[in-house]
C-alpha cells in the first residue's frame, strides 16, 4: 500500500472530534431516546409526538406542509402518518381542490392523546434543558434552525 493510500489514525480522531455531523447526530439519538422512553407509556415515538403535533392546527394540513415542517420525504412522512391513522388518530382525506392531494387532520382521540403527552413532553424537555449548562438553550436552537 502506498503511503498516498493511507489514512492516519490523527485524521480518523480528528474527524471524531471536530465532525459536527457526527456530534449532532448522537446528540439527536441520544435526545430522541429520552423522549421516546418519556412517551413509551403513552404509546407514542418523539416523532409520533412531534408529528400529532404539527397537525394540532385550526384546518387540514397538506403533506407537503407537514413534510416541510418535519423535514422529512413526503413516502416516509406517509409510512408514519399509517400507525397514527390506524389508532383513529389522524384522518388523512382527499383534498376537495385538487383530488391528487391528500390531507391531514387530528382526530379528537389524537387531540386527547396530544392533552395527555404534553406534560411528559414539558418535564421532558425541561429536563434536556438544564442539561444545556454551557450555552443558551435559545442560542442552541437558534444555531440549529440555522443548520437547517
Amino acid at each position: 500500500m502506498s503511503s498516498a493510500d493511507e489514512l492516519p489514525a490523527g485524521i480518523t480522531r480528528h474527524v471524531r472530534d471536530t465532525c459536527l455531523c457526527l456530534h449532532l447526530q448522537r446528540a439527536a439519538r441520544a435526545v430522541a431516546r429520552r423522549f421516546d422512553a418519556a412517551l413509551r407509556p403513552l404509546e407514542l415515538t418523539n416523532g409520533q409526538f412531534s408529528l400529532l403535533m404539527s397537525l394540532n392546527r385550526p384546518h387540514s394540513a397538506s403533506i407537503s406542509s407537514v413534510s416541510a415542517l418535519l423535514a422529512m420525504d413526503r413516502t416516509t412522512l406517509t409510512a408514519n402518518l399509517k400507525p397514527l391513522e390506524r389508532r383513529g388518530l389522524v384522518m388523512v382525506s382527499v383534498d376537495d381542490a385538487d383530488k391528487r392531494s391528500r390531507c391531514l387532520t387530528l382526530t379528537p382521540a389524537g387531540r386527547a392523546l396530544l392533552v395527555e403527552a404534553l406534560p411528559v413532553w414539558r418535564r421532558t424537555h425541561a429536563a434536556i434543558e438544564r442539561l444545556v449548562t454551557r450555552s443558551d438553550p435559545d442560542r442552541l436552537r437558534a444555531d440549529l434552525r440555522a443548520l437547517s
